[in-house]
């Protein structure tokens, strides 16, 4: 039995080196059966406006229940700020919307030349692009134009979500995120919608960030299902959901600009199995007064070659 142990492991040491090779030497290799996943994180205040200062060693991350180990943690900020923000318009929102464009647009000029921004309207379950990614932000807010109406934009925005983010253009970007003003679903959908719940996996998979503020729907019908739903949308991406109760939506565009310039790049090691899947995690920090908000689940990629080699020569 040793002896064909042996024999096994030497016709797949070749294998082994070309893992070596390929992912670099065993010292750089995660350990068996685990990968590295990144994610955006926000670093918010629990009280008052001054965000602290978070380093590496302060950040806990939980997969599952269980304590995972952290490798880096990098702040978006300067050379490494680099962001795609497409802001979406639901063209079923009211007409009156309209009376927030200068400060959608005051947003958009504030933003910095390290972001890209984009302009879409939302309905039917597509994207009809007023605008492409461009650095010219004057040029971005200037493609803003009225909703077309109720008729005009009978569909899911979830549906609309997973439009923009499979053909979300290709880019080495380390931010992409959302800003969606829209009024939800007009019916009386059920918060475990399928549309809903596959936007969530699509943007957690893509590493998408998705900030809704509520635009009133002329109708008004669904009111009540549509904050809900966005509000999960937006929890599970760590985005921000806004439900405005003043005439105006810049104290919320301001909490967004905020939140853009308190952003970290998390990398940590997660188990991973033969397949793909979806993992829940939970970050902590004892730093005083600090909130860390990401996505509530990542996605984990198979593991690699290496892995995989491993755990079948210690089942044997």
């Amino acid at each position: 039995m040793k002896k064909r142990g042996i024999t096994w492991l030497v016709s797949f040491l070749p294998l082994i080196a070309i893992g070596w090779i390929l992912l670099g030497s065993p010292s750089d290799v995660a350990p068996a059966g685990t990968v590295a996943v990144n994610m955006t994180v926000t670093v918010e205040a629990k009280h008052g406006g001054e965000v602290p200062t978070i380093s590496c060693e302060d950040v806990r991350v939980l997969q599952d229940g269980a304590r995972v180990r952290v490798t880096d943690w990098v702040p978006l900020q300067d050379n490494r700020a680099a962001l795609e923000l497409y802001v979406l318009i639901d063209d079923a929102a009211d007409a009156s919307i309209g009376m927030q464009f200068d400060d959608l647009r005051q947003f958009m000029n504030a933003q910095p030349p390290t972001t890209l921004i984009a302009l879409g309207y939302i309905g039917f379950g597509t994207v009809e692009v007023a605008q492409t990614f461009t650095k010219d932000h004057y040029q971005a807010a200037k493609a803003l134009r009225l909703p077309m109406g109720v008729g005009a934009g009978i569909g899911s925005p979830y549906d609309s979500i997973q439009t923009l983010i499979k053909n979300w253009p290709k880019s080495n970007a380390r931010r992409r995120e959302i800003l969606m003003v829209t009024s939800g679903d007009g019916k009386l959908e059920d918060p475990n919608d399928p549309y809903l719940l596959s936007a969530i996996e699509q943007a957690q998979r893509a590493g998408i960030q998705v900030h809704v503020i509520y635009g009133i729907r002329e109708d008004q019908s669904g009111m009540i299902w549509a904050e809900s739903n966005l509000a999960q949308l937006a929890e599970a991406t760590g985005g921000g959901a806004y439900f405005p109760s003043l005439p105006s939506f810049a104290p919320f565009l301001g909490q967004i600009t905020n939140r853009l310039k308190h952003q970290y790049e998390l990398t940590f090691l997660v188990n991973a199995g033969v397949e793909a899947s979806y993992r829940s995690v939970q970050l902590e920090t004892e730093v005083p007064n600090a909130k860390l908000v990401a996505a509530d689940k990542v996605f984990v990629p198979a593991a690699n070659l290496v892995s995989k080699l491993a755990r079948h020569l210690d089942a044997r």
